[in-house]
């Protein structure tokens, strides 16, 4: 009974000394954090629930998911606001597409990366460390946005809209204040200029301008690869076992590209027999 009560005893000080040591480390991270975005929280809890995960399963403080649908809410109608502004001439479509563009998945997720918000999150997720490794490389290759053609990790986005819910709730609810802390996180925003059209939507408007009819051919379950026909000509295919999406995107953008390719080949032969 004693040799219980003494192992009960010993089991307490070691969680007593590692919350201890937690919570010494979270104060740094706070101050880091604060000196990344540029702004004092006044309640520091709410930061320290913002960069926590449901994973991590302790009774001191709630997981993020909150303050990540304010965040949501909050962050589409700053842009919203700014866009509209910002580009008066421009119809709903498009102010629509540019606003998804400057808040979706994978855009957030490289803010959290840029600014490695990920190495302060509390979680119990083992493979995250990889997955944020894959996103990052995956990324230099589209140094702004792929449209769709990589798979970005949820919790990076994730992490950005809690910060975002975080600062709003801090600062009173000041729209203006959240701004100036959000306009310099996104940057570089997504502008008109160079607002990429979506691989899939590109491949089938050129088609229906040619009049040639698309078939794919869906090999995902067997080999994570859809293959694209046209015209019942083999054009392209792409590949992605994590998500079928990501595939259909990937053969969008390859059958898209060798067509223009084609293309240009044929307009090339077509003026040297001039």
């Amino acid at each position: 009974m004693e040799e219980k009560l003494e192992q009960v005893s010993l089991t307490s000080l070691f969680q007593e000394d590692e919350t201890a040591h937690l919570l010494q480390s979270w104060e740094r991270y706070v101050e880091e954090v604060e000196e990344i975005i540029g702004y004092k929280f006044k309640n520091s809890n709410l930061l320290y629930q913002a960069f926590t995960h449901s994973s991590f399963q302790q009774n001191c403080c709630d997981s993020y998911e909150r303050l990540e649908y304010v965040g949501d809410s909050v962050l589409n109608l700053l842009i919203a606001k700014e866009h509209y502004f910002l580009h008066p001439d421009l119809p709903p479509g498009k102010l629509t597409r540019l606003r998804a563009a400057n808040v979706d998945t994978e855009k957030l997720a490289r803010v959290a990366v840029k600014y490695d918000f990920h190495k302060y999150l509390r979680h119990k997720k083992p493979l995250l460390k990889g997955q944020v490794e894959e996103f990052r490389d995956a990324t230099l290759e589209y140094p702004l946005h792929s449209t769709g053609l990589i798979d970005p990790p949820k919790v990076l986005a994730d992490i950005v809209e809690s910060l975002i819910g975080a600062i709003y709730i801090d600062c009173d609810f000041s729209m203006d204040t959240t701004w100036q802390v959000v306009e310099g996180l996104l940057q570089p925003l997504i502008t008109p200029t160079n607002l990429e059209t979506h691989p899939v939507t590109k491949f089938y408007e050129v088609c229906q301008k040619n009049g040639w009819r698309v078939e794919l051919v869906d090999k995902w379950e067997e080999t994570g690869e859809i293959e694209v026909f046209v015209d019942g000509k083999f054009v392209g295919k792409g590949k992605f076992s994590g998500k079928k999406l990501i595939a259909l995107n990937r053969a969008a953008h390859n059958a898209y590209c060798q067509i223009v390719k084609n293309l240009s080949v044929e307009a090339t032969s077509d003026n040297s027999g001039l």
